[in-house]
């Protein structure tokens, strides 16, 4: 039987200094997809698969998320005596209508470890999953669903992988199954797991991707882990010091993904949304093909 997981926590409290200038006043995370910023896809998915809490690892300095998330009546007013009932729907979703947002402060960047560490009272004694906007998910069931689905076969923690090409893999945290073999839903126990390795080093061609459900038992060895040479914290070194007292499982999920931290996967994230909506596709391969 597949076991909920309500809770799940966003750590959103970094510069985003790849998109400088814009992130300056505005968070990386409310960068739009055509009309929906990155951080709502994201929490559509956590929602999806069950979640009835989204706690925010946030900073002083981005308002303009909870903002986002908070009732907006005087533009609700202003709609609604406008005929534009529509728009309400778009600014008050009904899937958000029941969902509690929990925000807390992340003083400084001190990498993923620590963002999540911090939301260890608030968690409780379940299991929670992490889910990191950066990353923009596009398939059915939901990235997050399908590493629920392997998660509730044997509540092992879970993370979401895919397949990279040699000349990005320095770029992810990179697992290393063993000998461990794919289950008939391409599941595999993890050996090791090591951040960022050279092309020559990596264990395998298998990347880390941005959606975890975790334990609780992940909190007392994110506090064994001692800061990097940059001061952060990194949730992979935590999961060494989880793979040495449980098994963990890596899921390679089926779909496409986008890494929208970086402006290439940023804008091929936006012409593939913009290409599976009907009213875009044709307008945006004419603009393309009038460039060329």
């Amino acid at each position: 039987m597949r076991k909920p997981i309500r809770r799940a926590i966003f750590p959103v409290a970094g510069l985003g200094t790849r998109f400088l200038p814009a992130t300056k006043a505005i968070p990386k995370e409310m960068l739009t997809i055509i009309d929906k910023p990155l951080i709502e896809y994201a929490v559509e998915e956590a929602i999806s698969a069950g979640a009835e809490e989204i706690i925010f690892i946030t900073s002083h300095t981005k308002p303009s998320i909870e903002k986002h998330f908070s009732e907006a009546p005087e533009l609700e007013k202003r709609l609604k005596d406008s005929g534009k009932l529509e728009l309400i729907k778009k600014i008050k979703p009904e899937k958000l209508r029941n969902i509690t947002f929990t925000y807390i402060n992340q003083p400084e960047p001190k990498g993923l470890g620590h963002a999540i560490l911090l939301a260890e009272s608030a968690v409780g004694s379940d299991a929670f999953s992490v889910l990191l906007p950066d990353d923009l998910f596009l398939s059915t069931p939901s990235c997050l669903q399908q590493i629920l689905d392997s998660y509730s076969r044997n509540l092992q923690s879970t993370i979401a992988v895919n397949k990279i090409d040699k000349e990005n893999i320095h770029k992810y945290g990179v697992i290393d199954p063993g000998n461990n073999k794919l289950d008939e839903s391409n599941t595999v126990k993890i050996s090791n797991i090591v951040e960022k390795p050279n092309a020559e080093d990596a264990p395998s061609d298998i990347a880390v991707a941005g959606r975890y459900i975790f334990n609780t038992s992940i909190f007392e060895c994110i506090k064994k882990v001692e800061a990097d040479s940059s001061g952060e914290i990194q949730i992979t070194d935590a999961i060494k010091f989880l793979i040495e007292i449980e098994d963990v499982q890596a899921k390679i999920f089926e779909g496409d993904k986008y890494d929208c931290g970086s402006k290439e996967g940023y804008l091929d994230a936006t012409i593939a949304v913009a290409m599976k909506d009907p009213y875009f596709s044709d307008k945006i391969k004419k603009i393309i093909t009038d460039k060329l």
